[in-house]
């Protein structure tokens, strides 16, 4: 019951302590739990940018609608997707399992050539979407890791992300920035805390066959 407990205090933070900062051993277990999510074909065809750099978060805030949690938070992260060369990753993908499973890397072909199969049966905008959609479940690990450790954290997407491509130098990486999170510490000042959660009730949301 203590996750429910946790995903009751969270909230999405609108004013963080800058003077409170995350320590590297909790900071190690956020990054543990985003890199132990589930993607599809468990590829994880993104890349995670946790910033620190104030020059750099000063560079971001205004093309991030000036929300000051770019700036106040402890750290930004930047989950960003890959706009393409899905085959090497792939065989990257491949490779790391031979040797993670200590497996004949020829014993795994056949199961790569059947992901890039599938892959390249999506459009060019289909394969930007679906990598896309992988960020956002990492997006979750890291939301409930942070609150399982009660530190705050505010999922965004008011932001430009081609402005953030620009100021991070992730296009010519392939990358594209998906989603951010900022993370760190409440502010006493931020009275978003103090508002009872609005969910749908039980009832509303589910329907059982």
């Amino acid at each position: 019951m203590n996750y429910i407990k946790n995903q009751e205090w969270r909230y999405a933070t609108k004013k963080f302590d800058s003077k409170k900062k995350i320590s590297n051993e909790d900071l190690a277990y956020i990054k543990q739990a985003i890199q132990l999510s589930v993607s599809s074909y468990g590829l994880q065809p993104y890349r995670v940018l946790i910033i620190e750099d104030e020059d750099i978060r000063k560079q971001l805030l205004p093309v991030s609608w000036n929300q000051s949690q770019i700036t106040d938070a402890s750290h930004l992260v930047v989950f960003c997707n890959y706009i393409n060369g899905e085959h090497g990753m792939i065989d990257d993908y491949i490779e790391l399992i031979a040797k993670t499973r200590n497996i004949d890397k020829e014993a795994l072909m056949g199961y790569g050539d059947f992901m890039k199969t599938k892959i390249d049966e999506k459009s060019p905008e289909e394969q930007f979407n679906w990598s896309k959609n992988q960020t956002y479940i990492a997006l979750a690990n890291l939301l409930s890791a942070c609150a399982s450790l009660k530190i705050d954290a505010c999922p965004m997407e008011g932001f430009d992300s081609e402005e953030y491509n620009k100021i991070l130098g992730l296009t010519e990486k392939g990358l594209n920035a998906s989603v951010i999170a900022t993370i760190g510490y409440r502010s006493d000042e931020d009275e978003t805390q103090y508002l009872a959660k609005v969910r749908k009730p039980i009832a509303n949301l589910f329907e059982e066959l």
